[in-house]
């Protein structure tokens, strides 16, 4: 029997040449900022910090041209902005923040949407998304940069190590030659390449709110039409160490687990028993994360990413 040469496997192409084909395109569109400052509740010496970045466009001229900085720093026109802290903290909330102050779309970028299984079409994304920034004036802001600034490796034994390193090169070029903003968002600072640190102008903390900001934040998150017998001053004095999306998730919680008990008010027991919920799941998640490895049963990069300081 002969071989139909129009179903022969040697005329096909490879599975994951099919797939390389069938990939939709990045686009990276720029999208209106969702949030104000007056939307946020932040320490002050935090709020202080994010208003000297969103007025650097109306200093900018003042600063370059009158006081003669652009001589002496002739390409940091642009301006690399890091929030770090801890999760929950408002550092989304303030990209778009400042966005808006600036009167400006943001683009938003997470490592998710340019990672790419194939060897060199990553760097590939990154172009577009910085071609993309300047074609409509908006302000990059990469969320969860530590996923694409990290720590080059340094002992490489794969090529998968040699293309995470060539991605690190071409955004650290890619940054230098970008005049304009970049805001960069991080749980984890500690994992960010000396080289980007450098490279990045100002780097602002966010930390867990104060008494003062926990009771901001919990009259911020209780609405005027809910029917209900909280102590704000309780609540913000009994629970530290939470977040403000602890304290918004906990009280929709709260709100639905009334409901559901067909309550006629939001009594503050349910949102003691949401809050509480949420610390337990922090503490467990942080024993979690702490739990020591044994060097053989992990990979080396699993292993240096758990036992990293």
């Amino acid at each position: 029997m002969g071989i139909d040469p129009t179903k022969s496997s040697i005329n096909e192409p490879k599975e994951n040449e099919k797939k390389k084909v069938e990939e939709p395109e990045n686009v990276f569109i720029p999208e209106e900022p969702k949030f104000s400052l007056d939307d946020i509740i932040l320490p002050q010496s935090t709020r202080e910090a994010i208003l000297d970045v969103a007025t650097y466009a109306d200093n900018s001229h003042l600063v370059f041209e009158i006081w003669g900085f652009k001589r002496t720093h002739k390409f940091s026109r642009r301006i690399g902005i890091n929030l770090y802290g801890a999760p929950g903290t408002g550092k989304t909330m303030a990209a778009h923040a400042i966005a808006k102050q600036l009167g400006r779309q943001i683009l938003i970028v997470n490592y998710a949407d340019v990672e790419s299984k194939y060897v060199g079409e990553t760097p590939k994304n990154l172009r577009k998304v910085f071609e993309a920034g300047k074609a409509t004036n908006s302000i990059l802001f990469f969320d969860e940069a530590d996923a694409i600034l990290s720590k080059r490796v340094t002992n490489m034994t794969q090529a998968v190590d040699v293309s995470v390193n060539q991605t690190r090169s071409v955004m650290l070029m890619l940054m230098n030659e970008y005049q304009d903003f970049i805001i960069f968002a991080t749980n984890f600072i500690e994992n960010f390449d000396p080289a980007f640190m450098r490279r990045i102008s100002m780097h602002v903390k966010f930390e867990l709110p104060d008494l003062d900001c926990r009771q901001r934040l919990w009259r911020m998150y209780i609405p005027e039409e809910l029917p209900n017998n909280i102590n704000i001053d309780k609540l913000a004095a009994n629970y530290e160490g939470i977040s403000g999306s602890d304290i918004s998730n906990a009280m929709l919680n709260a709100a639905f687990k009334a409901a559901r008990q067909n309550a006629d008010s939001l009594d503050e027991k349910f949102v003691c028993e949401a809050i509480e919920s949420i610390i337990d799941s922090k503490a467990a998640n942080s024993k979690t994360q702490n739990v020591k490895v044994s060097r053989r049963e992990i990979s080396e990069a699993e292993y240096k990413r758990l036992t990293a300081k």
